[in-house]
């Protein structure tokens, strides 16, 4: 026994949740809350499609020079800078898309589109933006700060005037009255001074009201950045793709086209800051050796004036362009020397004896450069066998001894050179001396001036040197090349991308199937209320019959009006509908039970809750039985509401008076009725102050025992056992209970309850009804966890308000 119950208990627990065959019965039977539901959602999705405008996207790409080094400076004066680590690395792709994406390029293309300010009309369902060819006046706020918010509403009149008022600031109004005025001209408003400018395409005719609104210059900033992307087109790539989002085609566009103008800008804006600081040096050099080179000429001047000097170029105009080639020769001479020292330290100061010695180093003696290329050429193929193979190789160790021989005859050929040059400049130094010594017969004025105008000639050389370099930077700074170049210009799909009408359509039609599925899935996951037969498998009583739902007809004005007593009757001769059928069922059920038990026909039905239809099934029963040729009493033994007696208009004579002893006839009270002739009710009659004292009379056993012989048999229409006594006392005298439970009204956990009741034999012979399952989804499925109803089939306010 124990384990047949655990088995029912886990079946029990299972079968609590909802099937999915019976969530789609559910979800047939209540088909009106998916039409509903469906026409909610799509509603709701029609509107925001209608109300909300429609958002283009156009597109741009631009590929990023990476190849380019330094660009905007001239190779001469890149190479006069490169000591000073001034070079330019490759552009970075991946920081170059973060540039054109920062704040300062955002926000100056918003500055120069003013997409600050919005223009709008009422259109049908939204307000439309206006753009381009559709928007007649620019309003230029003079007055407001960028960090301020404003907006109005404008006129525009057929005069060429216009009206404007509605001013709020800062989303809070500020004033409503209407302030005239003329294109072009300054007002003032509650905003500042406003300057109202028209268009190319503005024209003097009366236009809808215009709504202004100018954002806060760094929320349009943040909008701005919010509807534009950038990625890479692929990830090895150099193009940057452009995307940016708005109402406007052309807007669109034209943001796209002026932030690549913006960032292109920029960029050449930050190469020119080496080119700019060239020039601040070679400018600040300039201003000195102007002065100084002006001292000097004021000097040559002053001196030939103070001291009367005479033309002495004529004089000494032979020592003098003697001591000029002289000169000449010694730089020449001095400049090849120093070079001759420098490559020679190079050779020996140098950590890395694989690399290649500088040629065309200004030595100017064909034997060593020639040994300098000799010596190249070996190192270069010194270093190809390296790469290919290891420095333990046999040819690179040959290579590195002839090598190190030739750079010490390099060496050495140097330092021949080097003796050979201060042999010569010894001798230029001589010969200068002669020269001077010459010249030194001549007044000490020549000689001072000689000297000063050799500071003046290499100052000026010095500073024609300076301007031709500037020149120079100047024009590298003023054809510099972007760094960018336009693959893709602007473009669009002519179709907006958002709103989506489509997905948004599938999204409420689903959300139009899902809702009324969740509520019936929840709903019936928490019912805990008897759903159908199915509940019932678990107890141990008989079960007789179940009984649908019975649905009273609805006939034009007889809607909203009481309906009469007589729609709770639904068994009807001939009726083949499915509650017949369910009454024909119980009923030969119940015959199969009595059959061969006489006289043990007389049957109580009760139950646990009111309203679970005892009553309608109590005058059915005996209907359907009549129908078959039985006699059939129904006696009403709820002494307190006589819902029976209702069936028979409620006499005011009947049981109560019979057994308050007020009438000894009881035949006198028994109603026969006209359509079914086998059919007899006794009423209540008169509702008693003391139900309960009456059922103990012995006239209530005499009538009981008296009528069982004369009827084949007896239903007593008793109130629910759970709240009087009535039904216990009656029972006494019945020979069978029928026990009916309401579908939909009965808690679940009071089953146990009943299993009790029957195993301790309180009632006789107790069977089970189940009443007020729903036959419309289909009677043969017992009408399990459908749609519930809670009152009596067909009867009226004042009888369920009674409550059986």
């Amino acid at each position: 026994m124990t384990s047949v119950q655990h088995n029912k208990t886990e079946r029990k627990q299972t079968e609590d949740l909802i099937r999915l065959q019976d969530l789609l019965y559910l979800c047939l039977f209540r088909w009106r809350w998916f039409v509903i539901s469906l026409f909610i959602t799509l509603s709701i999705a029609t509107f925001y499609i209608l109300t909300t405008p429609p958002i283009y996207i156009r597109s741009a790409s631009i590929l990023i020079k990476e190849d380019s080094k330094s660009q905007s400076i001239s190779s001469d004066v890149a190479s006069m800078f490169a000591d000073f680590g001034l070079s330019q690395p490759n552009t970075n792709v991946n920081n170059e898309l973060i540039a054109i994406q920062s704040p300062a390029i955002i926000l100056e293309t918003v500055k120069r589109l003013h997409l600050d300010v919005n223009y709008q009309i009422k259109d049908a369902f939204y307000k439309k933006v206006l753009y381009g060819p559709d928007l007649p006046i620019t309003v230029s706020f003079t007055d407001l700060a960028d960090n301020e918010s404003a907006e109005l509403i404008i006129k525009l009149l057929a005069d060429g005037t216009f009206e404007c008022s509605d001013f709020a600031c800062d989303n809070k109004d500020i004033a409503n009255n209407v302030i005239k005025g003329k294109l072009n001209d300054t007002i003032d408003t509650p905003l500042g001074k406003i300057i109202v400018f028209p268009t190319s395409y503005y024209t003097k005719t009366e236009m809808p009201l215009i709504y202004i609104s100018r954002t806060n210059l760094y929320s349009a900033t943040d909008l701005f950045k919010q509807n534009l992307t950038a990625s890479l087109s692929e990830e090895k790539a150099t193009v940057i793709d452009l995307s940016y989002k708005d109402v406007s085609t052309q807007r669109a566009e034209d943001v796209l086209n002026t932030l690549i103008s913006v960032y292109k800008e920029n960029w050449v804006k930050d190469r020119n800051l080496i080119t700019v600081s060239t020039s601040l040096f070679i400018t600040d050099r300039l201003s000195g050796i102007e002065r100084e080179l002006g001292d000097v000429d004021e000097d040559i001047s002053s001196y030939k004036r103070q001291n009367l000097v005479p033309d002495v170029d004529a004089a000494s105009s032979m020592y003098m362009a003697q001591s000029r080639e002289t000169s000449n020769l010694m730089l020449d001479l001095n400049t090849r020397l120093s070079m001759a020292r420098y490559m020679r330290n190079h050779l020996m100061t140098s950590t890395n004896n694989n690399q290649l010695i500088p040629a065309n180093s200004g030595i100017e003696s064909a034997s060593v450069e020639n040994q300098i290329t000799e010596y190249n050429t070996i190192q270069l193929q010194r270093n190809n066998l390296v790469s290919n193979s290891s420095e333990q190789n046999p040819l690179v160790v040959d290579l590195d001894q002839s090598l190190q021989s030739m750079r010490k005859a390099i060496v050495s050929s140097i330092d021949n050179l080097t003796v050979s040059l201060n042999t010569q400049i010894k001798n230029l130094q001589s010969n200068e001396q002669e020269t001077t010594a010459q010249i030194a017969a001549n007044p000490d004025q020549a000689k001072y001036l000689l000297s000063v105008g050799r500071q003046q000639k290499v100052k000026e050389a010095l500073y024609l040197f300076l301007l031709q370099k500037r020149e120079e930077n100047e024009l590298s700074q003023a054809f510099i090349a972007y760094n960018t170049r336009m693959i893709t210009p602007p473009y669009g799909n002519l179709n907006s991308i958002a709103p989506q009408k489509r997905n948004i359509l599938l999204v409420a039609f689903v959300l139009g199937l899902l809702i009324p599925l969740v509520i019936i899935f929840i709903r019936e996951n928490t019912n805990s209320t008897i759903r159908g037969r199915k509940d019932l498998d678990n107890l141990i009583l008989p079960f007789i019959g179940e009984i649908p739902l019975f649905y009273p007809p609805k006939r034009g004005w007889r809607f909203w009006k009481k309906q009469p007593d007589e729609s709770k009757v639904v068994v009807k001769e001939e009726n083949r509908d499915v509650i017949n059928e369910a009454f024909r069922v119980l009923r030969t059920n119940l015959e199969f039970m009595t059959a061969k038990k006489d006289n043990l026909n007389v049957i109580i039905l009760t139950s646990f809750n009111p309203g679970s239809g005892k009553t309608f099934l109590t005058i059915n029963m005996a209907i359907s039985l009549a129908i078959k040729g039985k006699k059939v009493l129904v006696i009403d033994g709820d002494l307190r509401y006589g819902s029976t007696s209702s069936f028979v208009n409620s006499p005011k004579q009947g049981l109560s008076n019979y057994l308050g002893k007020q009438i000894d006839n009881i035949n006198d009270t028994i109603i026969v009725d006209e359509k079914y002739t086998n059919l007899s009710i006794l009423p209540v009659g008169t509702i008693p102050p003391n139900p309960t004292e009456l059922l103990f009379e012995e006239r209530l056993e005499i009538l009981i025992n008296d009528m069982r012989g004369k009827y084949d048999y007896i239903f007593i229409d008793c109130p629910p056992i759970d709240i009087v006594a009535d039904t216990q006392i009656i029972e006494r005298l019945a020979d069978r209970t029928l026990f009916v439970v309401r579908a939909g009204l009965l808690e679940r956990s009071m089953l146990s309850d009943l299993n009790n009741i029957y195993r301790e034999e309180r009632f006789k012979n107790m069977a089970l009804i189940l009443n007020g399952t729903t036959s419309s989804i289909g009677y043969h499925k017992y009408g399990y966890r459908y749609g519930y109803q809670y009152g009596y089939y067909g009867f009226n306010s004042q009888t369920k308000k009674r409550g059986k």
